[in-house]
């Protein structure tokens, strides 16, 4: 039986991203750049203003103070998407706008807020820094300079900054494509009619929703029976898409067909059992560059090693450079117990009091609880050496919301 640690390097060695694709700049958005994209041109493009004021020669203004003020003529104008402005002459001003383009000569703004005007004169009471207020072209970007890095994630500031460069398409890493197979005589369709012994499908509803959030394609296939045919023609099917989610069938039981139909579809097995709680029975192999992670059946439990397993995997088929969650150190807010032997990942809310944060486990830990995962915001990592943790106890929790990135698998085992 492998360790969390020891399954989990497996499992990201077979990961890799899936390939590359141009997309329109709003369609990017949340995918990372397969390319580094240099700027195409200065920015800003040309020195303007940063307020509203008047553009001046600090040199005119040389002494000026209240008890000796500077009068200028107010010669033109300079907006923003106006016509250029003409040179500045010696001992006159520019009415200028935020964003408009600086007049040559000028090589300072005074906001209008500091001055006095009289028809085409201005009075100014003080003697302006030489650059004050401007933005001077290129301070942000040269032409020619790296504009975002590979591996560069698209949110909104990167899509503004391209765009401000009028890059209208990139290559971006494309997302996975995940097929869904949850296998089980058990299982009815969302939409079937009950039936005695019979339990809706949730399971994929759960996962879809998982592949979605971590930025994957879910594409869920009907159910399965447990039955070996079956299995191998649907995992046979699954094999098309990028990466291979089964869900049940993984344990040792008379209708667990899973790891026989691995084999019988050209799944090539790496281990099936990992030290963990929920989720011990976890299957995992490949079939050419399509990796295949066997779930378990119960809600949490599959949920669960989707968290551990299936996510940094996806992450990483997106180039994402930081695939992993990245743990947080907690304290118990409450005594806990738990079985010994193996580590558990317990649901656990999170709450934060002068700069610490603290754990408390959800009541009911079972591994078909769905309920214990509605709102739980963090799987603590219970050491697999100590059944009694007292109050107070530094522990270790990875995030299910708000999570960070890391380049550096977590450290689940206890």
């Amino acid at each position: 039986m492998k360790s969390i640690g020891e399954a989990l390097a497996t499992v990201m060695e077979a990961f890799a991203p899936v390939g590359t694709e141009r997309r329109a700049l709003l369609e990017a958005r949340g995918l990372f750049l397969a390319a580094t994209v240099s700027a195409r041109w200065d920015l800003p493009p040309f020195d303007n203003s940063a307020m509203d004021g008047y553009a001046v020669r600090a040199e005119d203004l040389a002494g000026a103070s209240e008890s000796s003020p500077r009068v200028l003529v107010v010669a033109q104008e300079s907006r923003a998407g106006g016509p250029p402005p003409g040179a500045l002459a010696r001992g006159s001003a520019c009415r200028i706008f935020t964003g408009a383009p600086m007049p040559e000569g000028a090589d300072a703004v005074v906001i209008q807020e500091r001055i006095e005007r009289e028809g085409d004169q201005i009075r100014v009471a003080f003697e302006p820094e030489a650059r004050a207020n401007i933005r001077h072209r290129a301070t942000d970007l040269r032409a020619g300079q790296s504009l975002l890095p590979a591996g560069a994630c698209l949110g909104a500031a990167e899509l503004g900054l391209l765009a401000s460069q009028g890059v209208a398409a990139v290559t971006v890493h494309r997302p996975p494509v995940v097929a869904i197979v949850c296998t089980g005589d058990e299982l009815r369709d969302i939409s079937d009619p009950p039936r005695p012994g019979t339990i809706v499908s949730s399971n994929g509803y759960a996962l879809a929703a998982q592949v979605s959030e971590a930025g994957g394609l879910p594409r869920v296939l009907p159910l399965v029976p447990d039955r070996l045919e079956p299995t191998v023609e649907a995992l046979r099917d699954a094999l098309t898409a990028d990466l291979v989610l089964t869900c049940g069938g993984v344990s040792v039981g008379d209708y667990d067909f899973v790891h026989e139909a691995f084999r019988a579809a050209g799944i090539s097995a790496s281990f099936w059992k990992v030290a963990m709680k929920p989720g011990k029975p976890l299957a995992f192999g490949t079939s050419g560059r399509v990796p295949v992670l066997g779930l378990p059946g119960n809600p949490v439990s599959a949920m669960v090693t989707f968290e551990v397993f299936a996510r940094p995997g996806i992450r990483r088929m997106l180039g994402d450079p930081l695939p992993y969650a990245a743990t947080v150190d907690v304290e118990l807010d409450e005594p806990v117990r738990h079985g010994t032997g193996r580590v558990e990942l317990a649901r656990a809310l999170l709450q934060e009091r002068d700069g610490q944060l603290f754990a408390r486990p959800r009541p009911s830990q079972g591994s078909g609880s769905v309920l214990s995962m509605v709102g739980a915001e963090a799987l603590l990592v219970l050491p697999a050496d100590q059944a009694e943790l007292p109050a107070g106890t530094r522990l270790r929790a990875l995030p299910l919301r708000a999570r960070r990135g890391s380049a550096e698998p977590p450290r689940l085992d206890g």
